[in-house]
């Protein structure tokens, strides 16, 4: 029995390759990771950063994504997802492929018109990025199948024409960095989702819209913007 004042709130998860279910704690997110996206953006290369979305935020299942509210600008941005069985403070970059669970193709859903007025008046950029349905996150696979994921092929197409096309290892911090760098910042856990940022070629899309994201050695993920 409960002694919770409300229901719970359902817990979020996304669905692994072969069956079961990955619970999802926190979800991390890496900007401006790779060199050339910094640069279409209009910033050279230099320390990646994090924000976050809620844990609620995560879409699966191939899900049809809702064009959101308050926006006339919805980017699409391609991602290695990274899933987490470890965690802690501090963690050393050698130690750091040991915390990794597996791996999924995602896609970061950005309001681009409220990103810029948050970056023009100096404000978080929260509703930006952590809006309803903007982690995006295909079947995980884990990494005892997979191996460590260092190098491979990231690209997105929009109605079968490609827009992003890229490589992980063009990330400027690899993944064993971004878990040692964010370990600096909190306390991660087992359950964190970490997106590891897109590489250049992100653009608006549309309603009607289908969107195909894959990453060699992972279940390519779709969504219909609707």
């Amino acid at each position: 029995m409960s002694d919770f004042v409300i229901p719970a709130p359902e817990q979020a998860f996304v669905p692994v390759e072969g069956g079961g279910r990955f619970p999802v704690r926190r979800i991390f997110c890496v900007g401006r990771n790779y060199a050339d996206h910094a640069r279409e953006m209009g910033h050279e290369p230099a320390d990646p950063f994090f924000f976050g979305k809620p844990a609620d935020a995560v879409l699966t299942g191939g899900a049809d994504m809702p064009y959101p509210p308050a926006t006339q600008d919805l980017h699409f941005e391609a991602e290695l997802v990274v899933a987490l069985s470890g965690g802690g403070r501090d963690i050393a970059p050698e130690d750091a492929a040991a915390m990794v669970w597996g791996y999924a193709a995602g896609i970061d859903f950005t309001r681009r018109d409220l990103q810029a007025e948050a970056k023009e008046k100096g404000r978080p950029w929260d509703m930006a990025k952590g809006f309803d349905n903007s982690a995006v996150c295909g079947m995980l696979h884990p990494v005892s199948e997979t191996g460590l994921l260092e190098t491979g092929s990231i690209r997105l197409s929009v109605d079968g024409a490609v827009r992003q096309q890229g490589d992980l290892s063009q990330m400027i911090l690899p993944v064993p960095q971004i878990i040692a760098h964010l370990s600096r910042l909190v306390a991660l856990a087992p359950g964190d989702l970490i997106y590891t940022g897109t590489p250049a070629g992100v653009a608006a899309c549309a309603p009607g819209q289908k969107l195909l994201v894959e990453i060699d050695g992972l279940s390519p993920l779709t969504t219909r913007i609707v």
